[in-house]
């Protein structure tokens, strides 16, 4: 029988600890303490608010400089929705809501229509968007049947030919039952799922099905998650599976009027124990089977607290910086890798800003490092008014990184050749992004080797690593390591 009773140190207050919070409650312990070194909770998952002039009348409006939008899939996310009180909108948007609209731009500014044949119609056009349909048909049926078990949470057991976890399926779905859909757990033998360690790019060549990229590429590389030669095809299918890749195709998807951050400013607020905000942990050991932490608040201020199980959240290649980190995770840490993704949200010269969301697909391959993919118009009814967010990638693995100057002015310049001179800049910030294992390591079973250390030292490994750098993936991470160890 779990002891309930146990005090429990959760690491971190972004998606991946609250969640991990919340499912403790859920099960009956009230005995833990969340330390954020921030300010605000949410993580990555910031909505900043700000005060935007439209036909002379001032509002303050939440911005999104991380997550964005969810989907059907987001199953996780729903259960912090309920606990919280706070709810997504959409798909089926009402006039001044924060909704999703896109475009595509070449790097010169002109307007193209890549999947709509009737406009700029060639026959070649028309040839390739009929071999696109024909290969998302096949890839369907493969995810179906030739990779089944690759749509549950996290990575157990693939690089071995295996899967066991939460199923991220719906019912109804994508050839998804009652008996294979959220959130049933799910564990089988497929020996095929070992092609998913591959680079994307590999795995869409193995299965002759190379234009799904055409596709997949905009939600996945201009969000920052980079490029399909270096990450493997686990996280692309397992963030991007079907049915989450066809919400993005339809616009199927949610937003959040106050802004992603508020889903978890919810549901901090009705946990029995807040997190403890502008609280570093600074030291971690782990002695004769307890836990002692080292916390340093605001004032820089010291004390020591005493735990029976410790929870990480945080990025786990840091851990070795302020715990007595064993040689088995200083060596399995040291091989986490992240991407570097740059963003601002941009005002622009008066009647030179742009409507609807962007994709500049020129640019998001390696040989364009630091320049824009993406600009994000989160309110229609704002019209040229609205402020944009724009990001970028800065490094690739086998490339040389770009600086953030660099792709700060990079990105203005682009910005600027596309149409829409920028004004002012608000928020530039690089972020750690996307935590994860490159294929090789994933092909020698790294994942099966975290998982061999849950629990050593009375120690719990969570977050963005676990799973995928999203945050239904990552709240999902949480819900099963709850599940499993306590």
């Amino acid at each position: 029988m779990p002891n309930t009773k146990e005090r429990i140190c959760i690491i971190g207050g972004g998606p991946a600890g609250l969640s991990a919070a919340m499912y403790l409650e859920k099960k009956g312990y009230e005995n833990y303490v969340i330390y954020e070194k921030l300010n605000k909770v949410g993580g990555k998952c910031w909505s900043p608010k700000i005060k935007v002039k439209h036909n002379g009348v001032e509002q303050e409006l939440s911005f999104e400089t991380g997550a964005i939008m969810g989907a059907i899939t987001y199953h996780a996310v729903s259960e912090m929705e309920e606990f919280g009180g706070y709810y997504h909108v959409g798909p089926n948007w009402k006039p001044g809501e924060p909704n999703m609209r896109r475009e595509f731009r070449k790097t010169t500014g002109e307007v193209e229509h890549p999947f709509e044949p009737k406009v700029d119609f060639s026959f070649k056009k028309l040839k390739g968007l009929l071999k696109l349909k024909k290969q998302m048909k096949k890839l369907n049926k493969l995810m179906q049947t030739k990779y089944v078990g690759y749509d549950c949470y996290g990575h157990l057991g693939v690089a071995s030919g295996k899967y066991k976890g939460i199923s991220k399926g719906v019912e109804g779905y994508c050839g998804s039952t009652k008996e294979n859909s959220f959130p049933n757990y799910i564990e089988g033998e497929n020996p095929n799922l070992k092609d998913l360690a591959l680079p994307f790019s590999e795995f869409c060549k193995l299965n002759k099905i190379e234009e799904v990229q055409r596709i997949w590429i905009a939600p996945f590389t201009s969000f920052g998650y980079g490029f399909f030669d270096e990450i493997s095809a686990a996280h692309v299918m397992k963030y991007l599976d079907v049915t989450t890749a066809l919400e993005f195709v339809h616009m199927g998807l949610w937003t959040w009027p106050e802004g992603t951050q508020q889903i978890y400013e919810h549901v901090n607020a009705k946990l029995k124990h807040p997190a403890v905000l502008e609280t570093e942990v600074v030291k971690v050991e782990r002695p004769d089977g307890k836990v002692r932490v080292t916390i340093k608040d605001a004032k820089g201020k010291q004390k020591v607290e005493e735990f029976d199980k410790l929870i990480v959240t945080t990025p786990l290649d840091y851990f070795k910086d302020y715990a007595d980190a064993t040689e088995e995770e200083k060596e399995l840490f040291s091989k986490i890798r992240h991407e570097r993704y740059i963003d601002y949200i941009a005002t622009f010269e008066e009647g030179k800003s742009p409507t609807i969301s962007g994709y500049l697909v020129e640019n998001m391959v390696p040989e364009r490092l630091g320049h824009a993919m993406v600009y994000y118009n989160r309110w229609e009814h704002l019209g040229a008014d609205c402020p944009h967010t724009v990001y970028a990638l800065a490094n690739h693995e086998g490339s040389d990184d770009v600086s953030y100057d660099f792709a700060q002015q990079t990105m203005d310049e682009d910005m600027k050749k596309v149409g829409f001179p920028i004004k002012e800049k608000l928020f530039p910030q690089e972020v750690y992004y996307f935590p994860h294992v490159s294929c090789k390591d994933y092909q020698e079973g790294w994942y099966d080797k975290l998982e061999a250390l849950q629990g050593t030292k009375n120690t719990f490994y969570a977050g963005e690593i676990v799973g995928f750098g999203d945050m239904e993936d990552t709240c999902a991470a949480s819900k099963d390591l709850i599940h499993r160890f306590f």
